[in-house]
């Protein structure tokens, strides 16, 4: 099953505007993988809570997070993603991340209802 991917709030494309080439080239294969519909290893994904996963991305000992959910058939890239510096994902980038997702929410539901 092919996915769409959608982003939301210009986070992303801000986020991966101040990467590499070769940092956004590693960043695109895992979004292909996972919108390919394959089984992905947790090495490039994992659940966080309430339906928010995040997509792990690692160039030249460097780590790379972008926060996304399913939606139906689409993948939405929530978050801008961070540089990782610590073992643990940072609890105020979750709760960042967890925001989005409910302002993505409420904005296709005011859009359902508009129509």
């Amino acid at each position: 099953m092919k996915r769409t991917i959608i982003t939301f709030g210009g986070y992303f494309e801000d986020f991966i505007s101040k990467l590499s080439e070769e940092e956004v080239n590693k960043i695109d294969y895992i979004l292909a993988l996972l919108s390919n519909g394959n089984r992905i290893s947790t090495k490039f994904m994992k659940h966080l809570q309430d339906g928010l996963f995040e997509l792990r991305a690692m160039y030249n000992g460097n780590i790379y997070r972008v926060f996304f959910c399913f939606d139906e058939d689409k993948i939405v890239v929530l978050f801008n993603g961070f540089q990782k510096k610590t073992q643990k994902t940072p609890q105020n980038e979750i709760n960042k991340a967890l925001r989005i997702k409910k302002e993505y929410y409420g904005t296709k539901h005011s859009n359902k209802e508009l129509q």
